[in-house]
């Protein structure tokens, strides 16, 4: 982008989200002020480990841009001890300190009692678009941006060198963001510049000609926790979403029925179908990008369909395009209202070869125009969720977020029914519009495979948590059994889960053959029943900041194996993963951070700081690289062929008791609606600890006013069998067996054995507060 286009975007983005800034006028931060002649310099805390630098021309400051939430200031105000003489100025809170050194001319900003963080010269220069922060020597960074579909991702996670700052083409996220392990984040409010990484130097340039920045101070949750408060929190997506999506281009009604029956027939878990252009009347005049093609889907139109799949347990979601057809209705249109984006010009459209060109979603009337009536008539009849796709090709960071903010305001108008998307490109600040991003148009084959582990996790550093991709590839063919069947295994640990394929591509996993189905139907069966414990992974990413999956350093900080590892991810607290992403591999190096760890399969216990030998079945594909960390808490259900299909009423909790507390937050809602904003949620907090010869389990009484179907949990501590069980002080009956409790329907515990070693289950009623203990053998 040139530096003029990027100037005209990022006066939209402020321009924007000064129209959504809310009228209520929120308490003074503390802080204090730099005078620069007519020009100052505000320090304020923002947060406890939040410090906001703004330059104030002439004393006004300029309106934050799209990416800063614009509810961010209805926050409290934070707490701390200001100080001001003739030498300069200190603010210090218990996490944070921000000293002015006017004698040299420095700003220092760091953690009370430390030395700096970092150090900025040159103030001034904030209000000609520049920014320069010195750090210590060393420290590694991440941020700015992840990778396109297609370049090399060689670099991995860590960051260094000329950045641009850019939302990029296909499969990229980008963000004017920046962190490092060693203790803070740094987030600059613009839209389009660059980001230059030095050895002690962090030096940026915006097009607008002013700057504001933030520091995050703490370790990468409470940068993250910040960047999610500053930028906006991502509302929830729809439960279903948490399941297994199948995409296909080149499909009609037929076809969709008959594969939707495939997997009911095998009991292959499948919540969502994806359709490409094939479900849009694309080419036809009289709104054929928004409505039903009655060639292909007959009984679209009338909601007929729609029934159909409901019965099935299947949500269908479908193509959106940001270009319309030019000599059309919609076309004259837009061309009459002045709709369409500059930098498009008229041009064949490779599918229909007729003449389309691209809305401009910077407007706000093309926004509300773009949902229109037919539209809202496909979504009523069975459309649910948005695949927005090529908003990428314009050169323009901010298209595909507004173009997915015209179907959010859009549909937020008119249903309660929760958004879904998801998006070619990311520039952050989109999140708050249940966005998700996929990697784009990737190829076939290990190659391209192995390279969406750097592309998730390079995503997720710049608050792009809700991560997919073309399981299997999407270009150059079907890719082989084998590849299929580890594709389908690294997208069950991802977290938005799916497959895709080019036109007439099929990505059924009976397509691939008996062994490949056998691994595939395995590993979405496991991603299903890991559906509660996903679930509530959705609001620890809404209240945190930080989603289902993180890059291990997250966790680790200061482990210097893991600076640079793609090749293994958190998924939620209590798992680690590593897919298998080379062909034929029969023993995969595993780095298992410190800690002790469990192999899920084999119930195999190891130490922790150390590489392991993991045996790769080169035959089968049966395996994944998956273990349990310590003082995990899991909740798993039963396998179902999609959400919702039987009521909970009972809910297993897997407990692998460590030395110290861990904890888990357990939570549900309707799973459809947005009621979780009016407090209509269910969220119980558990903590779990080992005592030497006792085992303490903590349940806290329930938030929120849902009350789910859940009559009890079923727990299931592994380690040292129970002598004795307490619920609340009181002793719990003991059955013979596991099946004998199973078969009671009430509380009470019972010892046994499985894959891990020797288990207790205890059931105890669930909706209410309690601690369990156990008394174990010695």
């Amino acid at each position: 982008m040139s530096p003029s286009s990027a100037a005209a975007s990022f006066s939209q983005a402020r321009a924007h989200a000064a129209l959504a800034r809310p009228a209520s006028i929120a308490p003074a931060a503390p802080g204090f002020d730099i005078p620069l002649g007519a020009d100052t310099v505000r320090v304020e805390l923002t947060a406890p480990g939040t410090l906001h630098v703004q330059m104030r021309k002439a004393g006004h400051a300029a309106t934050p841009t799209i990416v800063i939430d614009p509810a961010l200031h209805a926050s409290a105000r934070p707490s701390a001890d200001i100080s001001q003489d003739a030498a300069g100025a200190r603010l210090q809170s218990a996490q944070l300190e921000a000293v002015w050194d006017k004698e040299h001319g420095e700003l220092r900003i760091g953690v009370p009692g430390q030395a700096p963080l970092l150090r900025q010269f040159a103030l001034p220069s904030l209000g000609h678009g520049r920014l320069s922060l010195i750090h210590a020597k060393g420290e590694p960074m991440y941020g700015i941006g992840g990778f396109d579909a297609t370049e090399a991702a060689t670099a991995g996670l860590l960051r260094d060198g000329y950045r641009p700052v850019t939302a990029g083409e296909q499969g990229h996220a980008g963000a004017p963001f920046v962190w490092t392990t060693a203790g803070y984040g740094v987030l600059i409010d613009g839209v389009g510049g660059q980001i230059a990484l030095g050895d002690t130097r962090i030096d940026a340039r915006m097009f607008d000609g002013g700057l504001d920045y933030y520091v995050f101070v703490g370790g990468p949750h409470a940068i993250f926790g910040a960047l999610a408060q500053v930028s906006g929190r991502s509302p929830l997506f729809p439960k279903w979403a948490m399941g297994f999506t199948n995409s296909q281009w080149g499909i009609d009604q037929k076809e969709l029925l008959d594969i939707v029956e495939g997997y009911r027939e095998r009991h292959i878990p499948l919540d969502n179908f994806t359709l490409d252009f094939d479900w849009k009347a694309w080419g036809e005049d009289n709104y054929g990008e928004f409505r039903w093609n009655e060639h292909k889907f007959p009984d679209g139109d009338s909601g007929k369909l729609k029934t159909l799949l409901d019965a099935q347990g299947v949500h269908l979601t479908g193509i959106m395009k940001p270009r319309i057809h030019v000599d059309t209705v919609e076309g004259r249109e837009a061309s009459e209202h002045g709709y369409w984006l500059a930098q498009s010009d008229p041009a064949p459209d490779y599918f229909s070869h007729q003449t389309v060109r691209e809305i401009d979603f910077a407007d706000p009337a093309a926004r509300a125009w773009f949902f229109n009536k037919a539209l809202k008539h496909s979504f009523e009849t069975g459309m649910v969720g948005w695949w927005n796709d090529e908003a990428d090709d314009v050169a323009v960071d901010l298209q595909h977020m507004d173009m997915q903010r015209a179907l959010y305001d859009g549909q937020r108008a008119i249903s309660d029914l929760r958004v879904w998307s998801l998006n070619r490109n990311f520039y952050l600040g989109a999140q708050r519009y249940a966005y998700g991003l996929w990697s784009g148009d990737i190829l076939t084959g290990f190659e391209s495979m192995a390279g969406q582990r750097q592309r998730m996790l390079s995503a997720i550093n710049v608050g792009a948590m809700q991560w997919g991709m073309d399981g299997g590839g999407f270009k150059k063919g079907p890719p082989s059994p084998e590849n299929y069947a580890r594709w389908i295994q690294f997208g069950a640990f991802t977290p938005v889960f799916r497959v895709h394929g080019d036109f007439n591509q099929k990505r059924q996993p009976w397509v691939y053959g008996p062994v490949a189905e056998k691994a595939a139907t395995d590993a979405i069966r496991l991603r299903q029943s890991l559906i509660p414990y996903i679930y509530s992974y959705e609001h620890q990413r809404r209240a945190t900041g930080v989603g289902l999956v993180r890059p291990l350093m997250f966790d680790w900080p200061t482990d210097a194996n893991l600076r640079n590892d793609v090749d293994a991810w958190l998924f939620g607290d209590s798992l680690l993963v590593s897919p298998v992403v080379d062909q034929g591999q029969t023993t995969k190096p595993v780095y298992l951070p410190a800690g002790e760890w469990i192999d899920w399969f084999s119930g195999r216990h190891y130490a922790g700081g150390q590489t392991i030998e993991h045996r790769a079945d080169a035959t089968h594909w049966s395996d994944i690289p998956l273990y349990i960390r310590e003082g995990a808490i899991i909740p798993v259900a039963p396998v179902m062929d999609y959400v919702g299909q039987q009521p909970l009423t009972e809910l297993t909790v897997e407990l692998f008791p460590a030395d110290h507390a861990t904890g888990f937050d357990y939570y549900d809602d309707d799973g459809k609606t947005y009621g979780y904003e009016q407090g209509e949620y269910f969220l119980q907090s558990m903590q779990l600890e080992a005592h030497g010869d006792s085992v303490a389990f903590a349940i806290a009484s329930p938030q929120g006013s849902y009350q789910p179907v859940l009559k009890s949990w079923l727990l299931k501590f592994h380690g040292k069998p129970a002598h004795a069980v307490r619920s609340n002080g009181r002793a719990l009956e003991a059955f013979a067996s596991a099946d004998a409790l199973r078969a009671s329907a009430d509380d009470g515990w019972a010892v046994g054995e499985d894959r891990f070693g020797p288990v207790t289950w205890v059931r105890v009623a669930a909706g209410k507060g309690q601690t369990v203990t156990l008394d174990v053998v010695k």
